[in-house]
């Protein structure tokens, strides 16, 4: 299964080039495939979408959290606040945000949405996908491009690179409301995450543009806790 879905990506498989990351066709489950030597066996993980949508009235319903913990993030999403969801491997960033972006989609703002990977769903008319390719458009490359595409909010799947330093600045600089997700246990931790992202792309942190620019963490623990 791994060759066959590395023939259909147009992708290279063997030992020298053992890993294989792909979106299958149809229903768009994540694929990641592995070979020896850098597993002993050969390792496949596949990742199903999300089927609905769970919106923050499903978390309080739930009891996930609080009502007043939904309606401070409902308000945050109205008032254009830059919102990142953090959280580590499984503890439902993705959910999280499909569920602020339900509140985005009640809006009648232009989003331009940004992601390597299909799994951030919004409703709303007004929508530009970018995504990523290999060797063609990093994630830097759609923060800059979507400029050009007259967005009001720029949501992005996940924070993990140099792009971050252009994130801020788009999201400070006129195009307020954007949502994203980071690894980081904690709202101290993700801004330390964001701080090591962007030296990726430049020595000096500017540590004043991310007080200005980030507004609210959503940190979530366990498996889909807050």
């Amino acid at each position: 299964i791994i060759r066959l879905v590395a023939h259909h990506v147009d992708a290279e498989v063997h030992p020298a080039a053992p890993r294989v990351s792909a979106e299958l066709p149809g229903s768009g489950e994540r694929f990641e495939g592995l070979l020896p030597p850098v597993v002993s066996a050969r390792t496949v993980s596949i990742r199903k979408p999300a089927i609905a949508v769970f919106t923050l009235e499903d978390y309080v319903s739930g009891g996930i959290f609080p009502p007043d913990a939904a309606d401070h993030l409902r308000e945050g999403v109205t008032r254009r606040a830059n919102i990142l969801v953090a959280g580590g491997t499984s503890t439902g960033k993705t959910t999280l945000t499909n569920a602020l972006l339900a509140e985005v989609a009640k809006t009648s703002d232009r989003v331009v949405l940004i992601e390597d990977t299909r799994e951030l769903q919004c409703l709303t008319p007004n929508l530009v996908a970018l995504r990523t390719k290999d060797g063609v458009a990093t994630l830097s490359d759609l923060v800059r491009a979507s400029l050009r595409l007259r967005p009001d909010r720029i949501p992005i799947g996940e924070v993990r690179g140099p792009e971050a330093l252009d994130l801020l600045k788009a999201w400070g600089t006129g195009h307020p409301g954007g949502i994203g997700t980071i690894h980081a246990g904690s709202a101290i931790g993700a801004l330390r995450r964001l701080e090591q992202l962007i030296q990726e792309a430049v020595v000096t942190v500017p540590r004043a543009l991310i007080a200005e620019t980030i507004d609210m963490i959503a940190v979530l623990s366990g498996r889909g806790a807050e």
